[in-house]
């Protein structure tokens, strides 16, 4: 897998979170309108804090979500729809 182009290892069954934070990767995604850092916080999907972009699709929750071979992963930007103001 690649997360913002550089390549990654990773174990079959891991969350992209698990390998995010193991290669020392703490802020997932940043916020719409203030641009903080945001990563894991519930660790179970609920909080929404942990998005990603995955394979080209924003907002996909790295807690709960297993990498597959080949995944790309991009650190999100707000919303992650570079189009829309924020």
């Amino acid at each position: 897998m690649t997360v913002d182009g550089g390549a990654l290892a990773a174990r079959p069954g891991q969350t992209i979170a698990a390998i995010l934070m193991t290669a020392g990767i703490n802020a997932f995604r940043t916020t719409r309108r203030e641009h903080r850092p945001r990563g894991l916080f519930c660790g179970i999907g609920v909080c929404f804090d942990c998005l990603v972009i995955l394979n080209g699709t924003p907002n996909v929750r790295a807690c709960v979500t297993r990498v597959a071979d080949g995944d790309v992963i991009e650190i999100q930007e707000g919303t992650g729809h570079g189009d829309l103001p924020g």
